[in-house]
């Protein structure tokens, strides 16, 4: 589209991957994915074209920041930019672990409004059972799943929680999704196959 500024039709890890491995002439050091509007915080990561985009480029080899600006519109992307300037500079003089990824959320006030940030733990959602039926303006009708209101699980330490008290949240990502305590328990599975 221009120097340097390419353009891809397809998911984020497709760019992320595109990217790495055959657009770029030099490998990145860091990778920022964002900054998204909209939050990604407690297990909606999963959903996350953002945050996977981050995970792509981790599994990838390149450390990984995903960003999100948590609120409604309007939006207001200098903090977010400023404070994300300020952690890329400190994760490449730092670094952190090559199978760790940092998903960040900002809320979406003006610089002098945050309250600092904080290194938090994902949160976990509570989801409504509501499927709300609507019709679109051509006589279609489409679902939107979980209603209007989501509420999350207090708790402190959370992502939820420190964006709820005007913080950035900073959550460290592990690559490896495996529930080891799982793992051992079914150890002593018994099934019969063959």
């Amino acid at each position: 589209m221009g120097p340097r500024r390419f353009a891809v039709d397809g998911t984020p890890t497709d760019c992320v991957n595109l990217a790495i491995n055959g657009i770029l002439q030099e490998r990145p050091c860091l990778m920022i994915a964002g900054i998204n509007r909209g939050a990604n915080l407690g297990d909606d990561i999963t959903y996350s074209g953002t945050v996977s985009a981050a995970m792509e480029a981790t599994l990838l080899g390149v450390p990984a920041i995903a960003v999100s600006l948590v609120g409604q519109p309007p939006f207001n992307f200098t903090a977010a930019a400023k404070f994300t300037r300020e952690l890329a500079e400190a994760v490449l003089r730092d670094r952190f672990p090559p199978d760790t990824l940092l998903n960040v959320n900002v809320p979406n006030v003006q610089p002098d409004e945050l309250r600092g940030y904080a290194l938090t733990r994902q949160g976990k959602r509570r989801y409504s059972d509501a499927i709300v039926e609507k019709v679109d303006p051509r006589g279609k009708k489409y679902y939107w799943i979980g209603g209007d209101q989501l509420d999350f699980v207090d708790g402190e330490g959370t992502d939820f929680s420190a964006v709820q008290q005007g913080l950035i949240s900073i959550t460290p990502l592990h690559l490896d999704l495996t529930n080891y305590t799982s793992l051992t328990r079914l150890q002593g599975l018994r099934l019969r196959w063959p």
